[in-house]
């Protein structure tokens, strides 16, 4: 019997293998991880390098996902506290990047303000039924232990988002405030300064996560210094971050240089600085956190860390759509970098 294969049948096994996603990534000349996020819809991805992998799939016969199939509804749950005082600049762009990765995977979203000291799982779940939602986004609140409990029991979907869960039980996103932190006591380092003050004020596990950055970093150099000065932050930032600030200098602890929570924190002790007589930055350092509208308005321009808060939320919804598919799953959490953002108050045209 003549074993050797015809040409026709050859034809016919190629047509009954199924091209794999390896084989559509080498096509389309991407990764399997981005041809395997657009044939499942989710966002992040181009409309350029969307369509070439969904025309390199049709044309090889891998069956694609419909893009009309009905995606889950979100709700997010904002503290009114923090939105509607100093801080609302930050998650505005939050919020923006939320609603842009919704309106791009199809998901319908609402938004709700509360007050943290009222979210309960009962009205959490009052919100959610009229907001016709299934997953929750938790935008700048760390959930209590009633919260937390509730939205285990029920498997409801939630997403941290500028939030940090210490325990990894649910899926979050947040600034690699660690780091961040680190990178930027160790520019003033750098700079030559060993006395450096740390200002910051905040229940929040994303700010502990700063105080530890700091320490880190102060404690890598064996002959450097640093002081935490906690803030209360029940009225205006700048303004306590001013009067501490002005009192520590009373001291003259000898201190030249001050890493601060954010931005808000850093405009208060560049004005005490000032005011005390000291050159910034030939005799006192600055970097803030977060590179709010603030920074550009400084003389001078306050070097500060840069958050990309729009990329927080698009990622939030990222996490969403990947828990709708199994929530079951080991919660995960997304650490976006934090960049460096040179200004004038830290010396020699510091080069990050």
């Amino acid at each position: 019997m003549n074993e050797q294969k015809t040409d026709d049948q050859e034809t016919n096994d190629q047509k009954i293998r199924r091209p794999r996603q390896a084989d559509i990534a080498t096509l389309a000349g991407v990764s399997v991880s981005t041809v395997s996020r657009v044939l499942a819809n989710e966002p992040g991805i181009s409309e350029t390098v969307r369509r070439q992998i969904l025309k390199v799939a049709a044309e090889h016969g891998y069956p694609v996902k419909s893009a009309t199939e009905a995606v889950a509804g979100g709700l997010a749950l904002i503290a009114s506290d923090g939105v509607t005082g100093g801080l609302s600049v930050f998650y505005e762009a939050i919020v923006e990047g939320l609603r842009a990765g919704a309106a791009e995977a199809g998901m319908p979203f609402e938004i709700r303000m509360v007050r943290e000291d009222r979210i309960t799982p009962d009205a959490v779940r009052d919100y959610m039924q009229a907001a016709d939602a299934e997953g929750l986004f938790l935008v700048g609140i760390d959930p209590n232990e009633m919260l937390r409990d509730w939205l285990q029991g029920t498997m409801t979907p939630a997403v941290l988002v500028n939030g940090t869960d210490p325990r990894m039980q649910f899926d979050g996103v947040s600034p690699a405030n660690f780091f961040g932190a680190y990178e930027a006591t160790s520019r003033m380092i750098k700079a030559g300064h060993r006395r450096i003050l740390h200002l910051s004020g905040s229940h929040r596990y994303t700010i502990r996560e700063r105080i530890r950055g700091f320490e880190a970093a102060v404690a890598a150099v064996p002959d450097a210094e640093g002081r935490f000065v906690p803030l209360v932050l029940e009225g205006s930032a700048s303004r306590e971050a001013h009067e501490r600030t002005a009192a520590v200098l009373a001291e003259n602890a000898g201190f030249t240089a001050a890493f601060c929570m954010n931005d808000f924190i850093a405009v208060g002790v560049l004005e005490a600085v000032t005011e005390a007589g000291m050159r910034v930055p030939e005799d006192f350092a600055i970097v803030g956190f977060d590179d709010l509208p603030c920074a550009l308005m400084t003389n001078p321009r306050l070097s500060t860390m840069r958050v990309d808060r729009a990329a927080l939320g698009r990622e939030a919804v990222f996490l969403m759509l990947s828990r709708f598919r199994n929530r079951t799953a080991a919660a995960r959490h997304i650490c976006q970098a934090v960049v460096a953002v040179a200004g004038g108050t830290v010396p020699n045209a510091e080069k990050p």
